[in-house]
């Protein structure tokens, strides 16, 4: 075998690149559940209505797991290391429909797509959910449609909401994050169920 000089020259600078990644340190990414609590006590009564629980949509830049922080020049970072277990939308959702159970607002709440009769169906969307550090807090929201479902096929839109709510943020750690989003949601939640109450 015949070594070239040239060849193990050309060489140096990929071994050069190679050992600048093998280099970086191993950043662990960080998961987090959201999980909102209902803390409040369910009602005396319960509701006499079925509501069947649309699939959640997710809002610009929510179809991603990354916590979301507000900068203070308005634009929005996605911590990459930092992540919601599921996608915040499907997590909200599951977190509604657990929330509407305790609450006992409904007789039921059935899935889309279940053959049980509903007579109200609620719309939802997920359109923030971020810590906005500048204000010290946590901030999410909900664009919420309720329609009722009457026989012979036909709705009609009952009531419309842009919900919110808020949380203290301690500080701008990933932990203090997550556990302020997941608590701004369940404040958001808790609004939803003040808005609905009244049809059920």
């Amino acid at each position: 075998m015949i070594f070239s000089p040239r060849r193990s020259l050309f060489a140096l600078p990929l071994l050069g690149a190679g050992c600048g990644v093998l280099d970086r340190p191993y950043v662990e990414t960080l998961r987090f559940p959201l999980t909102p609590e209902r803390r409040l006590p369910p009602r005396a009564r319960g509701g006499r209505r079925v509501v069947q629980l649309r699939l959640m949509r997710a809002g610009p830049g929510l179809d991603s797991r990354g916590l979301r922080t507000l900068r203070a020049d308005g634009t929005v970072a996605t911590n990459f290391y930092a992540e919601w277990i599921a996608l915040p939308a499907e997590a909200a959702e599951e977190a509604l429909r657990r929330w509407l159970i305790a609450s006992r607002l409904f007789s039921a709440v059935v899935a889309q797509g279940t053959r049980a009769r509903a007579d109200l169906v609620l719309e939802t969307e997920l359109t923030t959910l971020q810590a906005e550090p500048a204000r010290g807090i946590a901030r999410a929201t909900i664009a919420a449609l309720l329609l009722s479902d009457a026989e012979g096929g036909g709705t009609r839109v009952l009531g419309q909401w842009p919900i919110e709510g808020t949380a203290a943020l301690a500080d701008d750690s990933a932990a203090a994050v997550a556990l302020a989003c997941q608590a701004a949601l369940g404040a958001a939640l808790a609004a939803l169920e003040t808005a609905l109450a009244r049809y059920a």
